[in-house]
């Protein structure tokens, strides 16, 4: 109905602008009809300009709704009423058009929101990579993971594993894949995920990683304390008779002996056979007493309580362990030095274990000492012992034990901390796996690493 008036109203005044064009021609022919001649131009430009003034209206309103639509410029509001024709409904609509853009724009927005709150928030770090290797999308799990290492191209993951990037490379859509990565100096073992998905303007790999690394500790634990305690009960079951036993029989000789010695016709051949036998029976006893207490030290395994948490500055617990582990230790001439930064660092733990913890790896470092004396055949000029606690990058506190000892030989790295495993004579192979257990206990690692300038460090971190 606006059209249709629109366009009566420009062939009327069309119309009109042709009739005077007509009489300003018949004017012109005739003489005498100058100032006619002039009032019908005047009146035929007016007309001309009246037209076209008409159509430029319209015109630019329509050419600022189609710029308030490209620019999102949802502010415009249409008047039309001014032009006429009935076009004051096509401003209306103008107006409603903006309004359902902006709507749909809006609720685009803030599903947009939602998904990128999503996907900030869910605990799997994602990554998502284009053609070229960049980039493009990471969530705040990655940051998590990767700390404060920069990481913007798929090149940048060579500084956890130097095969990380060609592994992230060559995985497919629907694969998965275990890689082993070290982050600020911590072991991760991640199972990578691939999908493909297809942006408005490119083809991208979405990557979803899972450190897998304190389940599968947990998990191994687990199947070793099942192990232990098969195997505890089944020796103990085993041995207990047999220890009885030898004490009694123990018992029965030396009686036996204490009566031959009143008899006369006891030969020295029989008395040097009974000296055997108590002498045989007492190295069953004492073995057997040996493999019940090795047997009771490794039922600490299976039976280590829950820990007791509590606020507890870090200098109190390095007091208690270093004055504990001097009174225990065989050399006197050890430099023990101790370092918090920040001074008054507190940690929240069960202090008793972890105070047992680092004893024991005083003790182990001050045999390694002994033990590197001795393979070089001398004693170490100046031994040292070092205990140090910091915030590590991500902020979590971290406890180490040094020394310059021999350090530990690279196949041994990765056995040390598993039950029944020892490099000493006479070591249980208790310690560093009761270590272990009581840092997953507090949700922590430990780890080890040999220095540079001789000697292994152990890091215990919260």
């Amino acid at each position: 109905m606006d059209f249709k008036r629109f366009s009566l109203l420009i062939a009327t005044r069309t119309i009109l602008a042709m009739l005077t064009l007509i009489f300003l021609t018949q004017a012109i022919m005739n003489d005498g009809y100058h100032a006619t001649v002039l009032l019908l131009s005047a009146v035929l430009l007016i007309q001309f300009y009246e037209i076209i003034r008409f159509i430029s209206k319209t015109n630019a309103e329509l050419v600022r709704f189609f710029d308030a639509v490209r620019h999102a410029d949802f502010s415009q509001r249409f008047e039309l009423k001014a032009v006429g024709a009935g076009f004051d409904e096509l401003g209306s609509t103008f107006t409603d058009i903006l309004k359902r853009i902006q709507s749909v724009r809006s609720n685009q927005e803030a599903e947009l929101r939602h998904i990128k709150a999503i996907i900030e928030h869910v605990p799997v770090p994602l990554l998502s990579i284009d053609h070229n290797g960049k980039i493009t999308l990471w969530n705040n799990s990655v940051r998590r993971l990767f700390g404060s290492n920069a990481v913007t191209h798929i090149d940048d993951m060579a500084q956890f594993n130097e095969d990380f990037p060609k592994k992230l490379q060559s995985i497919l859509a629907g694969e998965r894949t275990l890689v082993h990565i070290t982050i600020d100096d911590m072991e991760h073992k991640l199972i990578i995920s691939a999908t493909e998905i297809t942006t408005a303007t490119q083809q991208e790999t979405l990557l979803s990683m899972q450190d897998i690394q304190s389940e599968l500790a947990l998990a191994q634990l687990q199947a070793w304390q099942d192990l232990v305690s098969v195997l505890t009960h089944e020796i103990m079951n085993s041995i207990t008779p047999v220890a009885s036993l030898a004490k009694t029989a123990v018992d029965l000789v030396q009686d036996v002996q204490e009566k031959t010695q009143t008899l006369p016709a006891i030969t020295d051949e029989i008395i040097e056979e009974l000296d055997d036998v108590l002498g045989a029976v007492k190295t069953v006893a004492r073995r057997s007493d040996g493999l019940m207490q090795f047997v009771t030290s490794y039922r600490r395994l299976t039976r280590l309580p829950p820990p007791s948490k509590k606020t507890i500055s870090v200098e109190t617990i390095f007091e208690h362990v270093t004055l504990l582990a001097k009174q225990n230790w065989q050399k006197s001439d050890i430099e023990l030095t101790a370092n918090i930064a920040p001074q008054a660092l507190d940690i929240y733990v069960d202090s008793d274990m972890v105070e047992q913890i680092l004893l024991n790896l005083l003790l182990n470092a001050e045999h390694a000492l002994i033990a590197a004396g001795a393979a070089i055949g001398k004693q170490i000029s100046t031994p040292k012992i070092a205990l140090k606690a910091f915030l590590n990058v991500r902020g979590h506190v971290v406890i180490e034990v040094a020394d310059n000892g021999e350090g530990i030989e690279n196949e041994n790295m990765t056995q040390i901390f598993v039950p029944f495993f020892t490099t000493k004579k006479e070591g249980s192979g208790v310690g560093l796996a009761l270590t272990r257990q009581v840092m997953l206990a507090h949700n922590g690692k430990v780890a080890v690493r040999n220095n540079s300038e001789g000697g292994a460090t152990f890091s215990l971190t919260f």
